[in-house]
């Protein structure tokens, strides 16, 4: 029994997803996926896309991970 509950927590822990909001080159904001190469969005501030991940984060059971202009981490697990 206790294998059992330990194989779900693990599938959940699959399902949850962590998004990132981060600043491209282009100037543009994007929402991806943690280790995602493509953009799930792009936004023109930073602002819209935090809005947008929330609503993915809360709808996959996941987080999410903000970066500041330049990069570095704002605020992780958001």
């Amino acid at each position: 029994m206790a294998e059992e509950k330990k194989q779900k927590k693990e599938s959940a822990e699959e399902k949850a997803r962590n998004y990132h909001v981060a600043k491209r080159t282009d100037g543009k904001w994007q929402v991806k996926f943690a280790g995602g190469e493509k953009a799930i969005k792009l936004f023109d501030t930073q602002a819209e896309a935090i809005a947008y991940a929330k609503k993915l984060a809360q709808n996959q059971e996941g987080s999410i991970s903000i970066h500041k202009k330049d990069g570095k981490m704002r605020k992780q697990k958001y």
